[in-house]
């Protein structure tokens, strides 16, 4: 069975998946990526888009953690390469829950591609323009 944080992470982005009333395959297929990247099946995600899911934030994240949540949400909202009102307040509602101050999903926002992972040098450099955000 996967993790708590792991499975924490798929619903969330499985909430900001469904905002707009259907998931999308491109955002089932990022979403299932992720979970079996974590060792969470397909069969074991599937039943998780039936349902609403409470923004639950695991105690105890570590900054990269935390980062690499706000990050893959950024990347789903991005994925459809259209920006809802809806979908930036539920990520900003993530943010703040995850301890970031209002700054940090613009730049999230500004600096994360919707199609592919960043090189280690982009990485890094967000990553601590991110970190002043934290509070």
């Amino acid at each position: 069975m996967a993790e708590l944080s792991q499975l924490t992470q798929l619903k969330l982005l499985i909430n900001l998946s469904r905002i707009d009333g259907e998931v999308a395959e491109r955002e089932r297929n990022y979403i299932n990526t992720i979970g079996q990247a974590n060792g969470i099946s397909e069969k074991e995600i599937g039943p998780l888009y039936d349902q609403n899911h409470e923004i639950i934030i695991p105690e105890k994240l570590t900054a990269d953690q935390k980062f690499q949540y706000l990050f893959s949400l950024v990347q789903l909202m991005k994925i459809d390469e259209r920006l809802y009102k809806d979908e930036i307040q539920y990520c900003a509602k993530v943010s703040s829950k995850l301890g970031y101050g209002p700054g940090a999903l613009f730049d999230f926002i500004l600096h994360v591609k919707a199609t592919s992972s960043m090189i280690s040098d982009e990485g890094e450099t967000l990553k601590k323009l991110i970190a002043k955000h934290l509070l």
